[in-house]
C-alpha cells in the first residue's frame, strides 16, 4: 500500500556566480550604449527650448524656464527648410524608384540567368564597394560637370542611382530564396521574363524593398556631401544644407540651430519607429 502522506520534496537551484555576473555584465553593457545614444538626443531637445541666455548659464539637461517653439519657428522660417523637405522629398522618391526597379531587375536577371563575364560583373560591385569614395570624386565631379548636370538637382539622382552596390546583394539574396519553379509554372502559362518579373517577383520582394527604401533612404535623407559639392544654388538645398547655412546668421545662438537638428531629426526618426520591424526581417531574411 502506497503511503500518501510523503513530504514533498522542494528542489534547490545552486548560485552560478558566474552566469550572474555574465548576465549583469551583459544588462550593463546595454544600458550604457543606451544612455550614449539617448543622451545626445536629450541634450539637443532640452536645448533647443531654451534662450540664449538659458543655453549659455545653465547645465546642458537642465531644464528651461518655458518651453517655447519660438526657436522652431526661426529654424524653420528664416532657415527656409520649406524648400529643404521639397528638394529632399524629390530626390528621394526618384531615387529610390530608380534603385528598386534597376535593383531588382538587375538581380532578378544575375539570379535566374546565365551569360558571359557574369561572375566579373558580381565581383566588380564588389569591388565598387570597397574603394572609398572620397578617392573617385575628382573624376565624378568632371562626369557630372561634362554631362551638365553641376547644379542641377539630377546630378545627386544620378549618383544615387550608382553607388548602392548593397542593395543589389541584399535584392540578390532573397532571390535565391525564391523557387525557380515559379518562374517556370508562370512561362509555361505562356508569361514572359517581363510578365514573370513585375507579376511574380516583384510581389515576393516586398520585405528587401522596405528594407532597402528604409536603409538607404537614411542615407540619402542625411546626404551632405553631395549636394553641398554640386548643387551650390540655395534654391536647390537640401534638408542637410539647410541646417548647415545656420553657420552664418545664427553661428552663435546655439538653440536656434539645435530647434533645426530637432526639425531634421523628427521626419526620419518617426519613419524609423513606425517601419523598423521591417528593417530587422529585411535585414535577417538576406543572409538566411
Amino acid at each position: 500500500m502506497e503511503n500518501t502522506n510523503e513530504i514533498p520534496t522542494t528542489k534547490h537551484y545552486a548560485f552560478n556566480g558566474k552566469a550572474a555576473f555574465g548576465t549583469f555584465l551583459k544588462y550593463a553593457v546595454l544600458v550604457i550604449g543606451a544612455i550614449v545614444a539617448i543622451l545626445p538626443i536629450l541634450v539637443v531637445f532640452i536645448g533647443s527650448f531654451k534662450t540664449q541666455t538659458e543655453f549659455m548659464h545653465t547645465g546642458v539637461l537642465s531644464l528651461p524656464r518655458s518651453f517655447s517653439f519660438d526657436n522652431y519657428k526661426t529654424a524653420f522660417v528664416d532657415g527656409d527648410m520649406l524648400t529643404g523637405f521639397r528638394n529632399t522629398a524629390f530626390i528621394f522618391v526618384v531615387s529610390m524608384f530608380g534603385k528598386i526597379i534597376l535593383g531588382t531587375m538587375f538581380a532578378y536577371a544575375v539570379s535566374r540567368f546565365d551569360f558571359k563575364l557574369k561572375k566579373p560583373l558580381v565581383g566588380l560591385f564588389l569591388v565598387a564597394m570597397l574603394i572609398p569614395a572620397i578617392t573617385s570624386q575628382v573624376a565624378v565631379f568632371q562626369l557630372i560637370n561634362g554631362l551638365g548636370l553641376f547644379d542641377k538637382i539630377w546630378s545627386i539622382i544620378i549618383l544615387n542611382l550608382g553607388t548602392d552596390a548593397v542593395s543589389l546583394y541584399i535584392f540578390m539574396q532573397y532571390l535565391d530564396e525564391i523557387p525557380v519553379s515559379l518562374d517556370e509554372a508562370a512561362y509555361m502559362e505562356g508569361a514572359s521574363y517581363f510578365q514573370i518579373f513585375r507579376k511574380v517577383i516583384l510581389p515576393l520582394l516586398r520585405a528587401p524593398i522596405t528594407t532597402v527604401v528604409i536603409i538607404s533612404g537614411v542615407n540619402i535623407y542625411n546626404d551632405f556631401y553631395n549636394p553641398l559639392l554640386y548643387m551650390p544654388d540655395p534654391s536647390l538645398k537640401v534638408i542637410s544644407t539647410a541646417l548647415y547655412a545656420f553657420k552664418g546668421p545664427y553661428g552663435t545662438n546655439w538653440p536656434v540651430i539645435l530647434a533645426g537638428v530637432i526639425i531634421v531629426i523628427l521626419p526620419i526618426f518617426i519613419i524609423f519607429l513606425l517601419l523598423q520591424k521591417y528593417i530587422y526581417n529585411g535585414v535577417s531574411g538576406s543572409v538566411k
